[in-house]
């Protein structure tokens, strides 16, 4: 999608003397106008959309944040706020010549509590940077995320970020227990608590958690820490069939209960992918089995407590039939190498040309039909096309990516196939809403899926939806175009 320089609907273009005026209100060091320090920060992963901005902003404090937002509202000039630019859904994409609030340069740890289970940190922080943090207090911030090298924690909390680990400590929404964030106009929430328990009301915090930037501008949170565990087994495991991956999850679920923290399927093919282009990985077990499963148990206490459950579980399921291999990792380097295949497979894809990509969730024990029914629908659609799920399985998050069919001319087939974008992902999105799922599961809404969303939901809540925006952003100069599409900037 390319950009359009016109500023969306009730909203002014920029002029060079405003340009200037914003430019001072981020400080020295703080804005960026030419185009080649601009470029970076208008190119997404995919590469579907081409943004445009005149400017980018780097404020470094909150105070810069609240004067930018409120000659925003004053101005009605619009504004993409960003994070680490990792974003799958052009959620932090300008697409009217908006201005880009980069957080980058927020990114302090301000707190650290031990004792508490809590850390409060500001937006611009990588994820990674949190992760050490914590890991120097004692403790464990539970987000795992391929990308946490780059995205930033405001972003993870504005897109409700999910990963590997939701089964156990659950998606950004339940990490967060307090925000402070800049209201259009430039109103300041202090809301920095690090209280389990505060029934005072609307809960502000939820409404900002997963509003993607739309709603407000999120400068630091105060987040969940947990125990770090003192013992994790890893397993790799090869599955008969995808029938038999529900089967395992069941059996895994009631094995290891509260201990089960992560449970991530895969295809055979898309394996091959990272077999194939990626040379560090190597295949963890002999024969080739159509699906795999990586399962990791965790236990507070180091007395060899998950690794023997993960025994009693892999052998009771081979038994029964529904794992046909398994390799328990017998080294922190050995578990470090099962995750980084895992993880590779995302990487993978790119090198197998044009990849149609789809964030869903439907009930955990549909998820096989699910997968069926879709593969059978895409491959009528596009004959070739190499459908390659795989995900989250213990949470019902699977990213159902299709690949394009092989031979021919790579590059025009790519172009092709890719033109198919909207009537696949209509597709399969229908084969969703039929099993009762959702169209995203941890990517947002962004501007990829909004028309979607407002074909889904009711005229009811859409009201809603809009409504809350109309009361947080009255002129619409925040995110214009994301989340909720075409909503009409108030006075």
């Amino acid at each position: 999608m390319q950009p359009d320089p016109t500023p969306p609907a009730g909203l002014k273009p920029l002029t060079p003397g405003l340009a200037a005026k914003f430019a001072s209100l981020a400080g020295p060091h703080g804005a960026l106008d030419e185009p080649s320090d601009i470029a970076p920060y208008t190119q997404e992963p995919r590469d579907l959309y081409h943004g445009a901005s005149p400017l980018v902003l780097r404020p470094a404090t909150v105070e810069q944040v609240s004067a930018i937002l409120h000659l925003a509202h004053e101005e009605r000039i619009a504004i993409v706020p960003q994070g680490g630019n990792t974003g799958l859904v052009g959620g932090q994409v300008p697409f009217g010549g908006e201005i880009i609030l980069s957080l980058s340069r927020m990114n302090r740890i301000r707190d650290v509590d031990a004792a508490g289970n809590t850390l409060t940190v500001e937006a611009g922080a990588t994820l990674a940077a949190v992760q050490y943090a914590a890991a120097d207090a004692g403790r464990l911030f539970p987000l795992s995320l391929g990308s946490e090298g780059s995205c930033q924690i405001g972003g993870n909390i504005a897109s409700n970020a999910g990963g590997m680990h939701v089964l156990r400590y659950g998606n950004m929404r339940d990490l967060v227990l307090g925000l402070e964030a800049v209201l259009p106009g430039g109103a300041v929430i202090h809301g920095l608590k690090a209280l389990r328990k505060d029934n005072t009301g609307y809960d502000l915090k939820s409404l900002l958690v997963g509003s993607e930037g739309t709603l407000a501008v999120i400068t630091a949170a105060t987040l969940k820490l947990f125990p770090r565990p003192a013992d994790v087994a890893t397993a790799f495991v090869g599955l008969p069939s995808l029938d038999a991956a529900g089967a395992f999850f069941s059996q895994a679920s009631e094995g290891a209960g509260p201990l089960l923290t992560a449970f991530e399927l895969m295809p055979r093919a898309i394996l091959d992918f990272a077999f194939r282009h990626i040379p560090r990985h190597r295949d963890p077990l002999a024969a080739r089995y159509p699906w795999y499963a990586v399962i990791e148990i965790s236990s507070p206490v180091g007395d060899g407590v998950a690794e023997r459950a993960a025994l009693s579980i892999l052998e009771a399921a081979m038994e029964a039939g529904t794992v046909a291999d398994a390799a328990i990792a017998a080294s922190d380097a050995q578990a470090r190498a099962f995750w980084c295949l895992r993880e590779g497979i995302v990487e993978a894809q790119k090198y197998e040309g044009g990849s149609i990509k789809h964030d869903v969730s439907v009930p955990v024990a549909l998820i096989p039909r699910f997968i069926a029914e879709a593969t059978a629908a895409v491959e009528a659609l596009v004959p070739g096309a190499r459908p390659v799920p795989f995900g989250h399985f213990g949470d019902g998050n699977i990213h159902f990516n299709v690949s394009q069919p092989v031979g021919g001319d790579a590059a025009a087939d790519k172009a092709a196939f890719l033109a198919r974008w909207d009537e696949m992902q209509a597709l399969v999105h229908g084969i969703v809403l039929k099993y009762g799922g959702s169209i995203s599961a941890e990517h947002g809404i962004g501007r990829m899926k909004a028309d979607a969303l407002a074909a889904i939901k009711s005229p009811a809540e859409m009201a809603l939806l809009r409504g809350i925006k109309a009361a947080f952003d009255p002129r619409g100069v925040l995110n214009p175009g994301k989340v909720v599409a075409k909503l009409t900037a108030l006075d």
